[in-house]
């Protein structure tokens, strides 16, 4: 049976990094009929909690203040809802929650039943906490480039971006499992690191050649999985196919705008906004892609809860290798 209170961290206005987090008792949440309420064992951090503290999304984001911070979990289900019937008290369980409620960053969190999903014993808690959003996201861009993650269907070339990073790592590991080529980029420490995932070749992005994205094998890319942030789309152009596809992961409103106005002249040459609306059936599928070792979970830092601050820190710096987590 879980408290009444529970430790959490919140931050009540836009801005102010990781000073801004407060450490607060609130009430543990109800929840809903079809609901879960988690005892939260670790939580992964992606580069979009940061930008919603610093307003990137406002309006829109986070629904009201005083905001948890935090969409990944790993925990163990200690009350279900009166609807709920695939989780039972006990179970172990992997969540991603919606950004408007946040939640992760606290003892206790209520999740939605079809947006969780058992963690195989294959996988370790720090394991598990990092795959769903970050996963999730990799797995729809390269379902959007047409990868058959079986290695069939016609070869692709692709260009991963920020390839060392959470949602990066897992997108050169699942683009492998398909008929492709991957050119990612990187920055120096790391360009083992990606060559090691699978990718057949890796640019450093502060070197000339890196930062006008040219295949060292002079392949014009079918589709990039853009990850980064910056890189403007004169620059993604000439390195595209004839029907080349930017996917954009992190689309702005220029990007917006861009994709519109090629639409409007036909234009075949196009970038992508993807913005991702997660399903039960691909969650399971990544779960089981990393129980099954196809791809893995790479851990940056594993911070105990009583450094969540340095975590946060970390994330804000865009230079983490793989996944951070927290630990409770």
């Amino acid at each position: 049976m879980a408290p009444k209170l529970m430790n959490a961290i919140q931050y009540f206005r836009y801005g102010g990094g990781p000073a801004a987090l407060k450490r607060v008792k609130v009430a543990v949440p109800d929840p809903k009929a079809d609901e879960v309420l988690l005892k939260v064992e670790a939580a992964s951090l992606n580069a979009f909690d940061w930008k919603i503290q610093e307003g990137i999304p406002r309006p829109i984001l986070p629904r009201k203040f005083p905001y948890i911070p935090g969409t990944d979990v790993a925990g163990e289900v200690v009350q279900a809802g009166s609807s709920v019937k695939k989780f039972q008290v006990g179970d172990k369980v992997l969540a991603l929650f919606s950004h408007a409620t946040g939640g992760a960053l606290a003892e206790y969190a209520v999740a939605k039943e079809n947006m969780a999903v058992a963690r195989p014993p294959e996988l370790s808690v720090p394991e598990g906490a990092g795959l769903p959003l970050a996963a999730l996201t990799a797995h729809l861009a390269l379902t959007h480039a047409g990868i058959k993650f079986d290695g069939s269907g016609d070869r692709k070339n692709i260009l991963i971006t920020a390839a060392s990073g959470g949602v990066g790592h897992y997108a050169v590991q699942m683009a492998k499992l398909g008929n492709t080529h991957v050119t990612a980029t990187c920055g120096a420490r790391n360009l083992d690191f990606v060559k090691g995932l699978g990718a057949d070749e890796v640019l450093d992005y502060k070197t000339s050649e890196g930062a006008s994205l040219k295949s060292p094998s002079g392949k014009k890319y079918d589709y990039v999985i853009h990850c980064a942030m910056g890189i403007p789309w004169a620059t993604f152009e000439p390195n595209l196919s004839a029907t080349g596809k930017v996917i954009d992961l992190t689309p702005g409103l220029g990007a917006m705008m861009k994709f519109a106005m090629q639409k409007l002249t036909f234009s075949k040459k196009q970038l992508v906004p993807l913005i991702l609306f997660p399903k039960i059936e691909n969650f399971e599928y990544v779960v089981n892609l990393a129980k099954e070792r196809k791809i893995k979970t790479v851990i940056d830092l594993k911070h105990p809860w009583s450094e969540a601050e340095d975590a946060w820190s970390r994330i804000m710096s865009g230079h983490a290798t793989g996944k951070i987590i927290i630990e409770l």
